[in-house]
């Protein structure tokens, strides 16, 4: 493990153990050395993917505002700054995470599980508008259900960690706590030095504005959303439509080489 880099053997390691404590089966050791190694990557670097696109089309979209042609996906300028801003924003808490005190995991870690949850709200939100524009009523529950508890969820949690008093979970009252300490000049562990207080003080802040704005584009999405179904209740027919199938000829399947 000490040889390997990164965190995610370690993780591995540690989570294997437990599951073959709890089954008492040291045989299935490696088996869940790897389910823990395969969950990981599929699920937190397809998050990070999955991210990185969406800020990339959000960029490209509103930068295409001003320049129409950012917002084609084949223009190469658009699509390299776009990716260059998605991909620098979430640089930015890998190395925030390095020069934090109190470590990344407690800064990157409340913001991707808002923003990950505030994502899932958004797709789930986009469900239900394409099911209501394809006619398909009777069948949005399947997705307004869920959208609702989430939602519901994802802004109670954002609302809470910016504002909440306690600054074992607010940002802002955890930053105040900090800038309160570094004008009475002490030191609160695990900082060091005031500098390292003032980056604790900063990085809370930067998290509460971050998630302020998340929740804003996802009521902006929610309202712009609203207003789409409308219009689609008005129409009497629908206004998207599934594409049909399209079916090739058995024989026109060439079998591959050596089959």
């Amino acid at each position: 493990i000490l040889s390997r880099t990164g965190g995610a053997p370690t993780f591995a390691i540690g989570m294997a153990h437990i599951i073959t404590e709890i089954f008492n089966s040291r045989e299935m050791m490696a088996f869940w050395y790897h389910f823990a190694i395969l969950f990981e990557a599929l699920f937190i670097l397809t998050a990070v993917d999955a991210g990185t696109r969406a800020c990339r089309f959000m960029v490209q979209d509103t930068v295409g505002i001003v320049i129409p042609a950012v917002k084609q996906s084949h223009n190469f300028f658009g699509n390299m700054l776009g990716t260059a801003v998605a991909v620098a924003g979430w640089g930015f808490f890998v190395y925030q995470g390095v020069v934090d005190p109190l470590g990344g995991i407690n800064s990157l870690w409340p913001l991707f599980g808002i923003g990950n949850q505030i994502l899932a709200a958004m797709a789930l939100i986009l469900g239900t508008v394409i099911l209501f524009k394809m006619k398909k009523e009777k069948y949005v529950w399947v997705t307004i259900v869920p959208t609702v508890f989430l939602f519901i969820t994802s802004m109670t949690a954002g609302w809470q960690k910016i504002f909440h008093e306690n600054p074992k979970i607010g940002f802002l009252a955890q930053a105040e706590r900090f800038n309160t300490a570094i004008a009475n000049n002490e030191i609160l562990a695990p900082a060091k030095t005031l500098a390292e207080m003032q980056t604790v003080a900063m990085s809370n802040q930067i998290n509460a504005a971050l998630c302020g704005f998340f929740m804003i584009v996802a009521f902006v999405m929610l309202f712009a959303a609203i207003g789409v179904i409308r219009r689609a209740l008005a129409s009497p027919v629908p206004t998207v439509n599934e594409a049909e199938a399209v079916y090739r000829d058995p024989e026109e399947i060439q079998p591959a080489k050596g089959h």
